[in-house]
């Protein structure tokens, strides 16, 4: 399976799948990531939308028995960092998004650095627990 398989579901379809935990493992990329963050944003403001994917995730990593893969600062600072790009944006769809940013697909550890100064991939109390930023606020 190609990571860009969530493209062959609209943003209906892929919200819907995942939030039910019936979108196959493999089609959740970064960039589906990414992705589903911008559908949540665009939706549902930023607060919800750092609270639906933060349930989500967590529940989908469970749902595969994968729970001690979730990361609660990472997926926090993702909808942060893509609420960021999109009011800079002016593109009118996901795919123009990450055309206009594509750094978020290609240089995502490198943006969550310019913020943190440290691997919050790995750090185990950013896993359990959403760390604000030591360096640069969101």
């Amino acid at each position: 399976m190609k990571t860009k398989d969530h493209w062959t579901l609209s943003d209906q379809e892929f919200e819907s799948q995942f939030e039910n935990y019936a979108l196959k493992p493999g089609m959740f990329s970064h960039e589906a990531h990414i992705r589903l963050a911008y559908i949540h944003i665009y939706k549902y403001g930023l607060t919800k939308a750092e609270l639906n994917m933060c349930n989500q995730i967590k529940g989908f990593a469970n749902s595969l028995g994968n729970g001690d893969k979730f990361n609660m600062t990472v997926t926090v600072a993702a909808v942060k960092t893509v609420h960021h790009f999109m009011e800079k944006a002016s593109s009118d769809s996901f795919e123009n998004f990450i055309r206009e940013f594509p750094e978020l697909i290609f240089n995502f550890k490198d943006l969550l650095w310019k913020h943190y100064g440290y691997n919050i991939f790995s750090d185990k109390k950013a896993k359990s627990e959403y760390q604000e930023p030591a360096l640069i606020p969101f």
